[in-house]
């Protein structure tokens, strides 16, 4: 994505409770004498901010122009990625525009495949099987967690279901007693003229 050199771009990833979250960037600046963005940005970094959905801050770093940056969630919601970068020019000024290539991978851990390669048979087959029930947990708690979120929305959809049939309730009783008054009041009306 692009973003103004001192603009601050937010990314909101809906993590499990205790998942490990990976995240590699990598910015380029516009030069204006090329008309293209420069592969790397030299002497720019951006600030990584994570924000967990009670508002707390989980992490809060000065990586440099490509990093990788990784927390582990507590608590499952809506977890707020913001990128900004460090630019130290004033804000007429930093007028450059950034490309920003972000990568998030959430509950992944990643085998060493120079580890893998340097083992024997037996040892890679056991590490690939030790990655294998990883991912199988990583799936246990993402479907606990969706599990979680559905029932949470069918209890809500069910509350509003019956406040809904009270309210249609209430109204036609209101409406039911407010028609026969007017008919007693018409009644009386037309007595007391002596129409009836």
């Amino acid at each position: 994505f692009h973003s103004g050199e001192r603009e601050e771009k937010c990314i909101i990833e809906d993590v499990p409770s205790d998942t490990l979250v990976f995240g590699n960037y990598k910015v380029q600046r516009w030069d204006m004498h090329t008309r293209d963005f420069l592969e790397s940005a030299p002497g720019l970094g951006m600030f990584v901010t994570v924000t967990t959905p009670n508002a707390d801050v989980l992490l809060s770093k000065l990586y440099g122009p490509h990093g990788t940056f990784s927390f582990t969630s507590e608590i499952s919601g809506e977890h707020v990625i913001c990128l900004q970068s460090n630019s130290t020019r004033f804000v007429a000024l930093a007028g450059s525009k950034l490309r920003i290539h972000l990568d998030i991978r959430v509950g992944e851990h990643f085998l060493d495949e120079s580890a893998v390669q340097a083992k024997d048979k037996v040892d890679e087959v056991n590490l690939r099987l030790e990655h294998l029930i990883e991912q199988i947990h990583h799936v246990s708690k993402e479907q606990n967690y969706e599990r979680e979120r559905e029932e949470k929305f069918r209890r809500t959809s069910e509350e509003t279901n019956s406040n809904i049939l009270w309210w249609a309730i209430v109204q036609t009783l209101i409406l039911i007693s407010i028609g026969i008054w007017q008919m007693k009041s018409l009644r009386d009306f037309f007595i007391s003229k002596k129409l009836v």
